[in-house]
Protein backbone atom coordinates (compact mmCIF):
# COMPACT_ATOMS: atom_id res chain seq x y z
CA UNK A 1 0.00 0.00 0.00
CA UNK A 2 0.95 3.74 -0.80
CA UNK A 3 -0.18 6.76 1.65
CA UNK A 4 0.86 10.28 1.53
CA UNK A 5 1.28 12.90 4.19
CA UNK A 6 1.27 16.23 3.34
CA UNK A 7 2.46 19.00 6.26
CA UNK A 8 4.29 22.21 6.46
CA UNK A 9 7.85 22.74 4.14
CA UNK A 10 10.25 23.43 6.68
CA UNK A 11 13.73 24.95 5.65
CA UNK A 12 17.03 22.86 6.66
CA UNK A 13 19.30 23.99 9.14
CA UNK A 14 22.49 25.44 7.35
CA UNK A 15 24.72 22.96 6.54
CA UNK A 16 22.45 20.05 6.16
CA UNK A 17 20.89 18.85 2.78
CA UNK A 18 17.57 19.82 1.79
CA UNK A 19 14.37 17.20 3.04
CA UNK A 20 10.94 18.05 1.85
CA UNK A 21 10.18 14.97 0.20
CA UNK A 22 10.69 11.53 1.62
CA UNK A 23 9.37 8.35 0.52
CA UNK A 24 9.94 4.85 2.70
CA UNK A 25 9.92 1.06 1.81
CA UNK A 26 8.94 -1.08 5.08
CA UNK A 27 9.25 -4.70 4.64
CA UNK A 28 7.24 -6.05 7.54
CA UNK A 29 7.58 -9.11 7.59
CA UNK A 30 11.14 -8.73 7.91
CA UNK A 31 12.73 -10.02 11.19
CA UNK A 32 13.62 -6.29 13.11
CA UNK A 33 10.69 -4.78 11.65
CA UNK A 34 7.23 -6.05 12.82
CA UNK A 35 3.68 -5.31 12.59
CA UNK A 36 3.40 -1.32 13.56
CA UNK A 37 6.44 0.29 12.49
CA UNK A 38 5.33 1.43 9.31
CA UNK A 39 2.83 3.55 10.88
CA UNK A 40 5.71 4.48 13.47
CA UNK A 41 7.88 6.02 10.90
CA UNK A 42 4.87 7.97 9.61
CA UNK A 43 4.05 9.36 12.70
CA UNK A 44 7.76 10.19 13.32
CA UNK A 45 8.25 11.82 9.46
CA UNK A 46 5.19 13.75 10.30
CA UNK A 47 6.51 14.92 13.50
CA UNK A 48 9.34 16.55 11.82
CA UNK A 49 7.33 18.73 9.26
CA UNK A 50 8.20 16.26 6.14
CA UNK A 51 5.73 15.08 3.21
CA UNK A 52 6.20 10.69 2.95
CA UNK A 53 5.29 8.60 0.64
CA UNK A 54 5.05 5.08 2.49
CA UNK A 55 4.77 1.66 0.71
CA UNK A 56 4.67 -2.12 2.82
CA UNK A 57 4.93 -4.22 -0.03
CA UNK A 58 4.28 -7.66 0.39
CA UNK A 59 7.48 -10.33 -0.03
CA UNK A 60 7.19 -10.46 -3.34
CA UNK A 61 7.03 -7.05 -3.98
CA UNK A 62 9.73 -5.61 -2.27
CA UNK A 63 11.88 -5.62 -5.46
CA UNK A 64 9.14 -3.40 -7.46
CA UNK A 65 9.03 -0.85 -4.19
CA UNK A 66 12.14 0.11 -3.92
CA UNK A 67 12.49 0.64 -8.22
CA UNK A 68 9.56 2.73 -7.71
CA UNK A 69 10.92 4.81 -4.91
CA UNK A 70 14.06 5.26 -6.60
CA UNK A 71 12.53 6.57 -9.84
CA UNK A 72 10.49 9.05 -7.81
CA UNK A 73 13.70 10.74 -6.76
CA UNK A 74 12.93 11.51 -3.26
CA UNK A 75 14.72 13.85 -0.99
CA UNK A 76 15.13 11.00 0.77
CA UNK A 77 14.79 7.41 0.67
CA UNK A 78 14.31 5.24 3.86
CA UNK A 79 14.69 1.71 3.67
CA UNK A 80 13.34 -0.45 7.11
CA UNK A 81 13.62 -4.20 5.74
CA UNK A 82 16.44 -6.76 5.86
CA UNK A 83 20.40 -6.51 5.26
CA UNK A 84 19.32 -7.66 1.15
CA UNK A 85 16.73 -5.02 0.59
CA UNK A 86 19.47 -2.09 2.68
CA UNK A 87 21.87 -3.00 -0.01
CA UNK A 88 19.55 -3.39 -3.14
CA UNK A 89 18.01 -0.02 -2.44
CA UNK A 90 21.74 1.70 -2.30
CA UNK A 91 22.92 -0.16 -5.46
CA UNK A 92 19.59 1.13 -7.38
CA UNK A 93 20.45 4.55 -6.31
CA UNK A 94 23.91 4.72 -6.87
CA UNK A 95 26.01 7.79 -6.59
CA UNK A 96 23.68 10.28 -8.23
CA UNK A 97 20.19 8.88 -7.12
CA UNK A 98 18.00 9.47 -4.59
CA UNK A 99 20.04 10.20 -0.68
CA UNK A 100 19.36 6.92 1.40
CA UNK A 101 18.71 5.96 4.97
CA UNK A 102 18.96 2.11 5.16
CA UNK A 103 17.61 1.55 9.10
CA UNK A 104 18.18 -1.61 10.85
CA UNK A 105 14.99 -3.72 9.98
CA UNK A 106 16.84 -7.37 9.77
CA UNK A 107 18.53 -9.90 11.26
CA UNK A 108 22.34 -8.55 11.31
CA UNK A 109 21.59 -5.41 9.52
CA UNK A 110 25.50 -4.63 8.23
CA UNK A 111 24.98 -1.82 6.17
CA UNK A 112 22.58 0.28 8.78
CA UNK A 113 24.81 -0.73 11.61
CA UNK A 114 27.52 0.39 9.95
CA UNK A 115 26.36 3.75 9.34
CA UNK A 116 24.44 4.37 12.48
CA UNK A 117 25.62 1.99 14.50
CA UNK A 118 23.81 -0.89 16.71
CA UNK A 119 20.56 1.25 18.00
CA UNK A 120 16.89 0.90 17.66
CA UNK A 121 15.91 2.35 13.84
CA UNK A 122 13.58 4.95 15.49
CA UNK A 123 16.29 6.70 17.32
CA UNK A 124 18.68 6.78 14.12
CA UNK A 125 15.83 7.68 12.13
CA UNK A 126 14.94 10.57 15.00
CA UNK A 127 18.61 11.88 15.22
CA UNK A 128 19.29 11.98 11.22
CA UNK A 129 15.75 13.74 10.18
CA UNK A 130 16.77 16.29 13.40
CA UNK A 131 20.39 16.60 12.33
CA UNK A 132 22.07 14.87 9.54
CA UNK A 133 24.41 14.74 7.07
CA UNK A 134 24.92 13.70 3.69
CA UNK A 135 28.08 11.19 3.01
CA UNK A 136 28.94 9.96 0.05
CA UNK A 137 29.98 5.86 0.94
CA UNK A 138 32.47 3.55 -0.77
CA UNK A 139 31.89 0.34 -1.48
CA UNK A 140 33.19 -2.73 -3.71
CA UNK A 141 31.75 -4.74 -6.31
CA UNK A 142 32.52 -8.86 -6.65
CA UNK A 143 31.25 -10.29 -9.61
CA UNK A 144 29.40 -7.22 -10.94
CA UNK A 145 27.57 -6.92 -7.58
CA UNK A 146 27.66 -4.36 -5.13
CA UNK A 147 29.03 -4.50 -1.47
CA UNK A 148 29.22 -1.69 1.07
CA UNK A 149 31.25 -3.21 4.49
CA UNK A 150 32.61 -6.41 3.61
CA UNK A 151 32.16 -9.71 1.17
CA UNK A 152 33.70 -13.14 1.74
CA UNK A 153 35.23 -15.35 -0.84
CA UNK A 154 35.50 -19.01 0.00
CA UNK A 155 34.52 -21.96 2.44
CA UNK A 156 33.82 -19.97 5.40
CA UNK A 157 30.65 -18.25 3.48
CA UNK A 158 28.92 -21.55 3.02
CA UNK A 159 27.58 -20.99 7.20
CA UNK A 160 25.68 -18.35 6.12
CA UNK A 161 23.01 -20.69 4.28
CA UNK A 162 23.16 -22.50 7.29
CA UNK A 163 22.18 -19.94 9.36
CA UNK A 164 19.61 -18.90 6.66
CA UNK A 165 18.15 -22.15 7.08
CA UNK A 166 18.47 -21.94 10.72
CA UNK A 167 16.22 -18.68 10.42
CA UNK A 168 13.95 -20.49 8.31
CA UNK A 169 13.05 -23.38 10.82
CA UNK A 170 14.26 -25.68 8.09
CA UNK A 171 16.96 -27.92 9.83
CA UNK A 172 16.94 -31.04 7.54
CA UNK A 173 18.57 -28.31 4.93
CA UNK A 174 20.94 -26.64 8.03
CA UNK A 175 22.21 -30.39 8.32
CA UNK A 176 22.65 -31.07 4.96
CA UNK A 177 24.56 -27.40 4.89
CA UNK A 178 26.63 -28.20 7.76
CA UNK A 179 27.59 -31.89 6.03
CA UNK A 180 28.19 -29.84 2.81
CA UNK A 181 30.80 -26.60 4.84
CA UNK A 182 32.51 -29.15 6.52
CA UNK A 183 33.35 -31.43 3.02
CA UNK A 184 34.81 -28.41 1.61
CA UNK A 185 36.60 -26.68 4.74
CA UNK A 186 40.15 -26.36 5.19
CA UNK A 187 40.76 -27.26 1.51
CA UNK A 188 42.33 -24.10 0.38
CA UNK A 189 40.41 -24.15 -2.79
CA UNK A 190 40.95 -20.52 -3.39
CA UNK A 191 43.28 -18.63 -5.34
CA UNK A 192 43.36 -15.28 -5.82
CA UNK A 193 45.27 -12.10 -6.92
CA UNK A 194 45.38 -8.67 -6.05
CA UNK A 195 46.47 -5.55 -8.21
CA UNK A 196 48.07 -7.42 -10.96
CA UNK A 197 50.35 -8.97 -8.38
CA UNK A 198 51.07 -13.13 -8.53
CA UNK A 199 48.47 -15.47 -7.40
CA UNK A 200 48.23 -16.51 -3.69
CA UNK A 201 46.09 -19.95 -2.32
CA UNK A 202 44.11 -19.91 0.68
CA UNK A 203 41.32 -20.77 2.57
CA UNK A 204 39.22 -17.48 2.05
CA UNK A 205 39.03 -13.71 1.24
CA UNK A 206 37.43 -10.91 3.56
CA UNK A 207 37.22 -7.84 1.41
CA UNK A 208 36.40 -4.70 3.91
CA UNK A 209 35.14 -1.32 2.94
CA UNK A 210 37.25 2.06 4.61
CA UNK A 211 33.38 2.45 5.89
CA UNK A 212 34.39 0.14 8.83
CA UNK A 213 37.98 -1.03 8.19
CA UNK A 214 40.15 -0.27 11.20
CA UNK A 215 43.22 -0.66 9.08
CA UNK A 216 42.36 2.12 6.52
CA UNK A 217 41.67 5.45 7.11
CA UNK A 218 38.18 6.51 6.45
CA UNK A 219 39.17 8.58 3.38
CA UNK A 220 40.88 5.97 1.94
CA UNK A 221 40.44 4.72 -1.67
CA UNK A 222 41.04 0.98 -1.17
CA UNK A 223 40.02 -2.39 0.08
CA UNK A 224 41.29 -3.86 3.00
CA UNK A 225 42.04 -7.43 2.01
CA UNK A 226 42.51 -9.65 4.51
CA UNK A 227 43.84 -13.16 3.45
CA UNK A 228 42.57 -16.04 6.35
CA UNK A 229 44.37 -19.44 5.75
CA UNK A 230 43.16 -21.66 7.87
CA UNK A 231 44.06 -25.70 7.89
CA UNK A 232 41.98 -27.30 10.78
CA UNK A 233 40.01 -26.84 13.32
CA UNK A 234 42.39 -26.40 16.14
CA UNK A 235 43.39 -23.32 14.04
CA UNK A 236 40.35 -22.10 13.27
CA UNK A 237 39.84 -22.16 17.24
CA UNK A 238 42.87 -19.91 17.52
CA UNK A 239 41.69 -17.57 15.09
CA UNK A 240 38.74 -17.40 16.46
CA UNK A 241 39.98 -16.44 19.95
CA UNK A 242 41.86 -13.76 18.35
CA UNK A 243 38.74 -12.59 16.77
CA UNK A 244 37.16 -12.59 19.85
CA UNK A 245 40.89 -10.30 21.47
CA UNK A 246 39.91 -7.53 18.75
CA UNK A 247 43.69 -8.85 18.04
CA UNK A 248 42.61 -11.11 14.81
CA UNK A 249 44.61 -9.02 12.38
CA UNK A 250 47.84 -10.25 14.25
CA UNK A 251 46.87 -13.84 13.90
CA UNK A 252 49.52 -15.50 11.79
CA UNK A 253 47.11 -16.80 9.47
CA UNK A 254 45.81 -13.67 8.36
CA UNK A 255 47.55 -11.55 5.95
CA UNK A 256 46.30 -7.89 5.35
CA UNK A 257 47.09 -6.34 2.51
CA UNK A 258 44.84 -3.06 0.19
CA UNK A 259 43.59 -3.59 -3.28
CA UNK A 260 42.33 -1.31 -5.81
CA UNK A 261 40.61 -4.81 -7.88
CA UNK A 262 41.35 -8.06 -8.00
CA UNK A 263 40.38 -11.51 -9.18
CA UNK A 264 39.30 -14.83 -7.34
CA UNK A 265 39.38 -18.65 -8.74
CA UNK A 266 38.26 -21.90 -7.64
CA UNK A 267 37.44 -25.62 -8.49
CA UNK A 268 33.65 -25.00 -7.72
CA UNK A 269 31.71 -22.34 -8.01
CA UNK A 270 32.90 -19.80 -4.94
CA UNK A 271 30.79 -19.38 -1.47
CA UNK A 272 29.89 -15.38 -1.34
CA UNK A 273 28.80 -13.57 1.11
CA UNK A 274 28.11 -9.63 0.61
CA UNK A 275 26.74 -7.34 3.47
CA UNK A 276 25.64 -10.43 4.91
CA UNK A 277 23.51 -11.96 1.73
CA UNK A 278 24.33 -15.05 0.13
CA UNK A 279 25.63 -14.92 -3.41
CA UNK A 280 25.37 -17.28 -6.03
CA UNK A 281 29.01 -16.73 -8.20
CA UNK A 282 30.91 -18.87 -10.32
CA UNK A 283 34.48 -19.98 -10.30
CA UNK A 284 35.95 -17.02 -11.23
CA UNK A 285 35.02 -13.83 -10.33
CA UNK A 286 36.69 -9.82 -10.30
CA UNK A 287 36.25 -7.21 -7.57
CA UNK A 288 36.70 -3.88 -7.45
CA UNK A 289 36.78 -0.84 -5.26
CA UNK A 290 34.15 1.90 -5.93
CA UNK A 291 34.91 5.01 -4.31
CA UNK A 292 31.52 6.87 -4.76
CA UNK A 293 28.72 4.18 -4.52
CA UNK A 294 26.19 5.81 -2.64
CA UNK A 295 25.02 8.67 -0.98
CA UNK A 296 23.77 8.45 3.00
CA UNK A 297 21.90 10.89 5.07
CA UNK A 298 24.16 9.98 8.42
CA UNK A 299 25.06 11.87 11.88
CA UNK A 300 26.68 15.11 11.94
CA UNK A 301 29.10 12.98 14.10
CA UNK A 302 29.41 9.67 12.24
CA UNK A 303 28.18 6.57 13.91
CA UNK A 304 27.12 5.68 16.96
Amino acid sequence: MADTIATADTPPPAGRPRLRRLAAVVNSASGGVGTGAAAALASLVSGQGLELTLAEPAPGEIEAAVRAAVDAAPDLLVILAGDGTARRAAELSGPDGPLIAPLAGGTMNVLPHALYGAQPWAAALAKILERGVERMVCGGRVDGRAFYVAAILGAPALWGSVREAIRAGRFDKAGRGIRYALSRAFSGDLHYALDGNPSRQTEALVLITPTVSTALPGEAAALEAASVDIRGADQAVGLAFNGLTGDWRRDPRVSVQTCDRGHARARRPIPCILDGEIQSVGRHVDFAFEPRAFRALVPAGGAA
